[in-house]
């Protein structure tokens, strides 16, 4: 097919407006949305990585927490952004790929999104109250087989790796308790060492500055092998709970149809930056470790990762109205 003129004539301006929006950017603050409560992995990563990215970019990048329903508040925001470069979102495993599952419905679908990069994975840790009378995970299965109805456990909102991990966790250990949803980690971790619920599966960058001031007790991690960082903790599954391997993640992307080139240095200045050693040893303190993943290989692990909890959700027979 031969198109006219003036069509071929726009099509290369409007390339050619691209690049150099491209090549110009960012010429203004970037937004790195955070759908999730100050004081967890989202928060945390979120903030270490606009740190570095200011001085590298020229600009100011702000970490803008916008917490609520299970990471939908700010995904939406995000879905809705100019698709620029100038706002950008730490997802993770609630919102972009838990929750597609358990909702009926959602104000946005994983097409709106262009992922990025994959910037911190973590195991769960499972926690009590430094005060609570259960030193191991078997302390804790016995209380709440024992008495179900005295006992619940917290999390940062619906549909996200601590809620369902400790979904996944009653279902193994075949024992009940009743869910508290927070708006994020930091205000689940605040109730938990008020002694508001017993329990908690956190990640973590939330929980880790606690467990080492003593204020909370680490029963179990979820991770495959035992954390570096708590290397006196067993495993779930050294703890006699099988099949209980989880591991949370937090990642970079911009809304869908920002341009290529703009993405391309996003990464590119993202991937310089988790490299760096400070980061590195920054995360490793919060018990992560930095990501390496492409654009291409990142939407392959985001994908990869619907796919699996949604066996998750439809196993356990989770569902959640919006």
């Amino acid at each position: 097919m031969r198109y006219p003129a003036n069509i071929l004539l726009a099509g290369a301006a409007l390339l050619l407006l691209i690049g150099r929006a491209a090549a110009a950017w960012p010429e203004k603050p970037v937004t790195i949305i955070v759908p999730a409560a100050p004081g967890g992995g989202a928060d945390a990563s979120a903030r270490i990585l606009a740190e570095k990215m200011a001085p590298v970019l020229g600009q100011p990048v702000v970490a803008d927490n916008r917490s609520g329903a299970g990471g939908i508040v700010g995904s939406q925001m995000l879905a809705r952004a100019a698709p620029d470069g100038y706002t950008l979102i730490m997802g993770n495993i609630g919102p972009n790929a838990i929750n597609y599952s358990m909702y009926k419905k959602l104000p946005y679908k994983p097409s709106d999104f262009t992922p990025i990069t994959l910037v911190l994975s973590n195991a769960l840790v499972l926690v009590v109250n430094a005060g609570s009378p259960y030193k191991t995970a078997g302390d804790l299965v016995a209380a709440l087989k024992k008495e179900p109805s005295r006992h619940s456990f917290g999390s940062s909102g619906i549909g996200q790796s601590p809620h369902l991990a400790a979904e996944m966790f009653k279902q193994r250990v075949g024992a009940e308790a009743i869910h508290i949803p927070y708006k994020g980690a930091g205000p689940s971790v605040v109730d938990l060492l008020g002694g508001q619920f017993t329990f908690m599966i956190g990640t973590l960058p939330g929980s880790m500055s606690n467990i080492q001031a003593g204020k909370l007790r680490a029963l179990a991690v979820t991770s495959a092998q035992r954390v570096a960082e708590l290397p006196d903790i067993p495993t779930m599954g050294e703890a006699g709970i099988k099949d209980m391997v989880v591991v949370g993640w937090f990642g970079l992307f911009a809304p869908a149809g920002t341009p290529p080139d703009v993405i391309r240095k996003i990464y590119e200045v993202s991937a310089a930056i988790l490299i760096d050693p400070e980061v590195v040893a920054r995360f490793k303190l919060l018990g992560g470790a930095p990501g390496k993943y492409t654009p291409p290989e990142f939407a392959e692990f985001v994908n990869a990762e619907r796919e699996r909890w949604r066996q998750v959700v439809e196993t356990i027979g989770l569902t959640a109205a919006q």
